[in-house]
């Protein structure tokens, strides 16, 4: 597809650079000769309108990636609804208010899978946007960023402002978290894997039946995705990002296990939740633009892995 907005030589803000997606698209900016701009809380914290609009006043970014949210996996979303809502519709808000204010460029604006309906087809298209019920341990956080999609449609089409936003799926990779109590599933796996296999454990378990169907994608991949989205889209709507690798729980976990070389087996605690049968979500739009994902899962995770061994 044509380039029809250049980075280079455009002073570029990442909003979120500390995390996995923001660091990973400050490593895919590398390629793009343009000069990248940060901000540290203690310079700029995004959920005060006053200090976000100063420092875009100051810096004045011709574009921006607003990769800056509150996150968690479902106990965190659970017990701090308050916070997850209040803080994400701050950061979103400031942001694009200030971007527009400013006179930036273009933008792009990142939401998660989690918008959809619970019980929305499969594969989710993008047009199942608001059509049922959000999965409530997340709606929350599913809502804030359901309001910057809108946000940054109603700036396009009240000021003509270029702000667009794209949906990743399931993401893994560098800077990710391992926590077990706060991590998401594959992260969690390769980190009870390799504990195993370092443990002499005989047996690892994961939870429910291993029967249900995700995608992963690598952060790495998830930036590229972005910035070509950021140089060829111009549109209202949202654009999802998928890798299209299905893989059961089971089948993920069989995968890490011969990667990490563990010679243990996996039991199954049957007693605790599956979650959502399948969630896939429909890339067809990416797609059909001319982009393609690069990292395959076995080489996504034997990198994941050697990272989780060298980052202890």
């Amino acid at each position: 597809m044509a380039e029809a907005y250049s980075l280079n030589g455009k002073r570029v803000y990442v909003a979120g650079h500390r995390g996995m997606v923001g660091s990973a698209i400050m490593r895919r900016l590398a390629q793009e000769g343009c000069e990248v701009l940060t901000a540290s809380r203690a310079e700029a914290d995004l959920t005060r309108q006053a200090e976000v609009e100063a420092w875009f006043e100051t810096h004045k970014p011709d574009a921006v990636f607003v990769a800056a949210a509150k996150v968690g996996g479902i106990l965190a979303n659970d017990s701090y609804p308050a916070d997850f809502l209040y803080e994400n519709l701050m950061i979103e808000a400031n942001v694009i208010h200030a971007a527009y204010r400013t006179g930036v460029e273009k933008l792009m604006f990142l939401g998660s899978s989690c918008i959809y309906p619970k019980m929305a087809p499969q594969p989710i298209s993008e047009d199942a946007l608001l059509t049922g019920p959000l999965e409530p341990t997340n709606e929350w956080y599913a809502i804030a960023k359901i309001a910057g999609i809108k946000l940054c449609q109603a700036y396009r089409r009240q000021h003509g402002a270029d702000f667009i936003s794209a949906m990743p799926t399931n993401l893994y990779g560098t800077g990710d978290n391992y926590d077990l109590k706060t991590s998401h599933v594959l992260p969690a796996l390769v980190r009870k894997v390799v504990e195993a296999r370092e443990a002499g454990a005989d047996e690892i378990e994961i939870w429910g039946t291993g029967s249900p169907l995700r995608e992963f994608m690598h952060a790495d991949d998830l930036a590229d995705a972005l910035i070509f989205l950021m140089k060829t889209y111009s549109d209202a709507e949202h654009v999802n990002v998928g890798s299209g690798q299905e893989v059961t729980i089971r089948a993920l976990a069989e995968m890490i296990v011969a990667a990490a070389g563990y010679k243990g087996r996996i039991v199954h605690d049957t007693t605790k939740p599956d979650g959502t049968p399948r969630k896939l979500m429909d890339s067809e739009r990416l797609l059909s633009m001319g982009w393609r994902p690069q990292i395959s899962l076995e080489e996504g995770l034997a990198r994941t892995i050697r990272e989780f061994e060298t980052s202890r």
